[in-house]
């Protein structure tokens, strides 16, 4: 598979997290060619500030795989990641990271911040942006017009 491909698996993730009124973020993260896990935003369902799909996906990968560290991975994720979400990136090592949109408001990859490629940190990660943009931002703006006419 290649990155539009696992992009699609992240967007069906984000499906799943609109159908149940969470804000529609999909993540999958991928290890030699093998989704090791993946999963959307839950914060409403668990009433959990940290249950951003990206802290989800890598809480179940470590679980799976037995460690903590995820190098070699790559995470693919609809929206760029805030600056939670990126800290979680940088702390489990993951290689790398694809997103779909940018998020101006919150992003801590490119757009306020550039959480992941700072310097001062111990862990580097490779970026590829823009990957099915208009998809991913597409059903943000979807879930929020519904909402707001709501």
């Amino acid at each position: 598979m290649n990155d539009n491909e696992y992009m699609g698996l992240a967007l069906e993730e984000a499906r799943k997290a609109y159908a149940m009124g969470e804000v529609p973020i999909g993540a999958v993260l991928v290890l030699d060619g093998e989704v090791i896990a993946q999963g959307h935003n839950m914060r409403e369902s668990w009433h959990d500030a940290t249950a951003h799909a990206e802290v989800i996906v890598i809480r179940e990968a470590c679980k799976r795989l037995g460690r903590w560290r995820l190098s070699g991975a790559t995470l693919y994720v609809t929206i760029e990641p805030c600056p939670m979400c990126a800290g979680a990136l940088v702390m489990s090592r993951i290689d790398r990271l694809v997103y779909g949109s940018a998020d101006y408001k919150a992003g801590a990859v490119e757009s306020l911040f550039n959480v992941v490629q700072n310097p001062g940190l111990n862990h580097s990660i490779a970026v590829t942006a823009g990957v099915r943009a208009e998809e991913c931002a597409g059903i943000m703006k979807e879930f929020f017009r519904e909402r707001r006419s709501k």
